[in-house]
Formats: structure tokens, sequence, C-alpha cells
């Protein structure tokens, strides 16, 4: 048997939008059971987001202290953002999101995994990229506001971040996929052998 996630879709019987938000809306779908039945489920409509892993010369990953209301916390997390418009390349959102949360821009990237936040409760897909030889951009920074306005910056190696997930410190979803990743990678065929920054996301089909 291959272990490989494929596309299927159940039959829905009837739809409904019962919440529209300004990014992100929730669905009501009533859903046919293999033995049947009619199930109702909610889920929460997300336009999908991008996130970076931008990794240094000194082996550093730049993360960012941001507060996040739903859960009441200051996460440490790595530069991502939502992709606005409908069929947006990743990869462009993604050197849109390390420029505007960092200021910074990369030579080389790839794509590090491909993940779904929450597939029980959101059908938001994230692309995290690796980005490597960093180098701050010229001009005005970006003007942030709200919970950004408040954002921390810092560059922690990726060792002390792989031991902070182990230990239950760090809990944000693309960092810790992400510093795990990259250990995987290291361990396995390398990080060359990434995914290139343009391989094909059937989550979210994009134009090159």
């Amino acid at each position: 048997m291959t272990i490989k996630d494929t596309p299927e879709e159940w039959e829905i019987r009837a739809t409904d939008t019962p919440f529209v938000g300004n990014k992100t809306s929730v669905r009501t779908d009533d859903v046919v059971m293999p033995d049947g039945t009619v199930v109702r489920r909610d889920y929460q409509v997300h336009p999908g987001s991008v996130a970076v892993l931008a990794l240094d010369d000194a082996d550093h990953v730049l993360v960012l202290r941001q507060y996040r209301h739903p859960v009441r916390q200051k996460l440490w997390e790595i530069p991502a953002g939502l992709l606005d418009v409908p069929g947006e390349n990743p990869l462009h959102a993604a050197q849109r999101e390390l420029y505007e949360e960092a200021h910074v821009k990369a030579e080389d990237w790839r794509v590090l995994t491909d993940v779904y936040t929450t597939p029980g409760g959101c059908d938001e897909a994230v692309r995290i990229f690796l980005a490597r030889g960093l180098s701050a951009v010229e001009g005005e920074r970006f003007e942030v506001e709200d919970e950004e306005a408040d954002m921390e910056l810092a560059r922690v190696p990726a060792d002390e971040l792989v031991r902070g997930v182990l230990a239950g410190e760090l809990h944000n979803n693309c960092l810790v996929v992400g510093v795990l990743s990259l250990v995987a990678a290291r361990a396995g065929d390398g990080l060359d052998a990434l995914r290139p920054a343009e391989a094909p996301w059937p989550a979210r089909p994009f134009a090159s």
C-alpha cells in the first residue's frame, strides 16, 4: 500500500454559509456518509497561507514574536501570511511576507513542506518554504499595524528551536513543522534535494 494522501469528495446534499468574515468564512455542508446517512459538518473556509523558514549562514532561523488573540499568547513564529489574491503564486507571496515582516530577501528558495493546519475543521493549506542566502533589503520598511506593531524579531539557532519544540515551549504550527522538517531533510537527502520553489501545489493551484 502506498502511503500518500489522495483527493476524494463525498456527496454534499446541501450547503450554507452562515458567517462571512473579512478574510475567512464558515460553511455548513450536509455530507453523505458511506452508510448513506447524512451528517452536518461546519468548517472554516480559508484562502490558504505561506510561511518562510529563513535560514542564515550561521544556521540561525529568523523568527518573530507576535500576540495571537485566540490562544491568548505571544507566540514565536516564522514569517507567514495569507494568500490574499485567488490563484496567487505562493512563492511571490512568501517573498513579499519575508520582505514585509523581516525586511529581508533570499537568493535560494525551495519548498520545505505542505500542510493542512486543521483538516478536521478548516480547509487552510500552508506551503512552508526554505529560504537561504539572506540579505537585508534596502529602502523604507513596510508600515505595520495592529498586532504586528508590537512584533519582535530575532535570529535563533535552529537547534535551539528544535529543543524548544520538543520541550513544549514553542507551539506555532508553521514553526514546529518547519524546523522539524528542516531536521528531517538534513538527515535524509539534504536541503538541495528539496522540491523546487515553484513545485505544483494541488491544494492551492496557482499561476507561474
